[in-house]
């Protein structure tokens, strides 16, 4: 039976991962999921692995294959159309490295689907700083990112650069996602503040944030300096009127 929720998950070189990450999203209880994997053509067999649990889970596993590495803002645009075209209401970015927790799903769908907001972040800052295992100069990094995010474009919204989270279909619907100009991490701050700017509920659920067991952070300086400038080019946008 067709889930009326979607879990978009971006993938590159993660096979280890995602072989354990699709049949525990499938046994969730709480909720009945579907899940789409964008994967930008890892070598190391992401996607064979995902052909094959797609046999076992039939028509609850999508697959969009993209040659090279494209970046994590156009997986999700691409995974956002799918979405919209499928029918999904209710749709949910997340990592496929267990960073975020399977069992937090159900806590961030069920906000959106009882309409106490549009749009339901998991975020790490919310109630004070829920992140373990990671370095003491990321974790500085990180926070103080967020701090500059939010005071410069005025969100009041904790983890501004959060990567799990539930939108109802009506906020996607709303934005162009043409128009979309970031695409690191960035790419989620941008996100929170059109749906801002639109005036959409939007509710942080406080979650526990772990640093991946398996593969490698795509973080790196590009998209750090993405972050800084992408900032302030929404919001002197905003003010222009052209967001």
């Amino acid at each position: 039976m067709k889930s009326d929720i979607l879990i978009i998950i971006p993938t590159y070189n993660e096979s280890k991962n995602i072989e354990r990450m699709l049949p525990t999203l499938m046994a969730l209880e709480q909720v009945h999921v579907d899940v789409l994997v964008v994967d930008d053509g890892s070598p190391d067999g992401t996607a064979d692995i995902v052909r094959r649990m797609q046999i076992e889970y039939t028509d609850r596993i999508h697959l969009i294959t993209r040659a090279g590495k494209q970046g994590l803002g156009t997986a999700y645009v691409t995974g956002f159309r799918f979405a919209l075209e499928h029918g999904y209401t209710f749709i949910c970015e997340m990592d496929a490295d267990f960073s975020h927790d399977p069992a937090d799903v159900p806590r961030l769908v069920k906000p959106v689907r009882s309409g106490e907001a549009d749009l339901a972040i998991g975020s790490r800052y919310y109630n004070g700083i829920s992140i373990i295992n990671w370095p003491l100069s990321r974790l500085i990094l990180s926070y103080s990112a967020n701090v500059y995010a939010r005071t410069i474009t005025g969100m009041n919204v904790f983890d501004t650069t959060a990567g799990f989270k539930c939108f109802h279909r009506r906020v996607l619907e709303s934005i162009d996602l043409n128009r979309i100009k970031s695409n690191g991490y960035s790419f989620q701050i941008e996100l929170h503040f059109r749906a801002f700017k639109k005036g959409f509920k939007i509710k942080e659920v406080s979650v526990i944030f772990r640093e991946r067991i398996e593969g490698v952070s795509k973080m790196s300086r590009a998209i750090v300096i993405e972050a800084i400038w992408m900032v302030w080019a929404l919001k002197i946008r905003s003010i222009l009127g052209r967001l």
